[in-house]
């Protein structure tokens, strides 16, 4: 489909359809159902497995690369502060509100817009694979890293998310680490047992004040935050153990597992990481679809924020219409502008490589 008004209309349609529709990760059936709807109404085929939908472009050729197209159609609860009917898409001073609206709704239906553009292309240097994917709020394993096997090779990936369409050209993995300090258990009255609480102390301040030698030119350090810690089951006790929990944002500068490494060298605590699947990714700064970006005055940034490009295993810019500010807030909204943005500037990117 050529005309750009009309895919606007579409995908504006589209999202408020998706806004009305619960769609908690895990709980995506109503939204990926409406999806393939969407797709079969207008002649595109569809694969489904799980809550994760998929489509290709009509001429998909098995000997040119595959461009990915990647945005997730699950959401958070619904933040308490809502003041708004959450699963009502309402129109008011060019915003549209709703939860699941900026994250990652207009992404979504944006990517959807600039795959039917292409869709039809007979004379493509790439093909292209859309995926609507589930579970990315939680990282779910039921999500996209479910189906990679399935959708074929894929060579470079763009994921829709809110980035005020500026170029994430780096993104922070994730590791949560359960750690536990060990002592004996004694009576608080006597000089008795050693207390696990002053061992998990010294090692806690550790996380507070190290800093890793090397810094990733775009993302800048780990950063390593204490979130949970708990010890003791009466006052008189001495605790034996005190476990805590540690939020470690990675970088490109040591992998996830070099990291991990380096911690449990320094702590005297058990360290066990619940994952180390949730890698930092990037893509070049020559890589021609950042350079098309940057052709249309668009900023280049490390995002600390994670998105299912910590899944994906080739390069991936995050790229998306709307604000990472808003995301999860109370009455979610996006600029209908932005989306219309979105769609043209999606197509204006792929236009000068493909």
């Amino acid at each position: 489909m050529r005309d750009k008004d009309g895919l606007f209309r579409d995908s504006l349609a589209l999202l408020k359809r998706l806004i009305s529709l619960p769609s908690l990760s895990r709980e995506e059936t109503l939204t990926a159902n409406l999806l393939v709807e969407f797709f079969n109404e207008r002649g595109i085929r569809t694969f489904r497995k799980g809550n994760n939908v998929w489509a290709y472009n009509a001429h998909y050729d098995i000997n040119k690369p595959t461009i990915l197209l990647n945005s997730h159609h699950d959401t958070v609860k619904a933040n308490t502060g809502y003041t708004r009917d959450p699963l009502a898409a309402t129109e008011e001073d060019g915003k549209l509100y709703g939860l699941g609206s900026n994250d990652a709704g207009g992404c979504l239906v944006s990517l959807i817009a600039a795959f039917r553009y292409f869709y039809e292309h007979a004379d493509l240097k790439y093909n292209f694979c859309f995926v609507a994917s589930a579970e990315e709020e939680i990282s779910g394993r039921d999500g996209i890293e479910s189906v990679l096997a399935d959708i074929g090779p894929i060579d470079f990936a763009i994921v829709g998310e809110p980035t005020l369409m500026h170029l994430a050209i780096a993104e922070k993995g994730l590791m949560v680490l359960d750690c536990v300090a060990r002592g004996t258990a004694g009576h608080a009255a006597r000089d008795e047992g050693d207390n696990a609480i002053y061992k998990a102390i010294k090692d806690i301040q550790w996380f507070k004040d190290y800093t890793f030698e090397k810094t990733s030119p775009t993302l800048g350090p780990i950063k390593m935050s204490v979130t949970v810690i708990q010890a003791g089951s009466q006052h008189n006790v001495v605790p034996a153990t005190c476990s805590f929990v540690v939020d470690v944002r990675t970088t490109d500068a040591y992998s996830n597992e070099e990291t991990l490494e380096i911690i449990k060298s320094h702590v005297a605590s058990e360290v066990t990481a619940r994952s180390t699947r949730l890698k930092s990714s990037s893509i070049p700064e020559q890589h021609p679809i950042v350079q098309s970006g940057l052709s249309f005055g668009r900023k280049l940034y490390g995002s600390p924020t994670m998105s299912d490009q910590a899944l994906i295993p080739v390069p991936s810019l995050k790229l998306g219409p709307g604000d990472s500010a808003r995301s999860h807030m109370a009455d979610e909204f996006i600029y209908i502008d932005e989306i219309k943005e979105g769609i043209d500037l999606y197509i204006a990117l792929l236009q000068k490589i493909v």
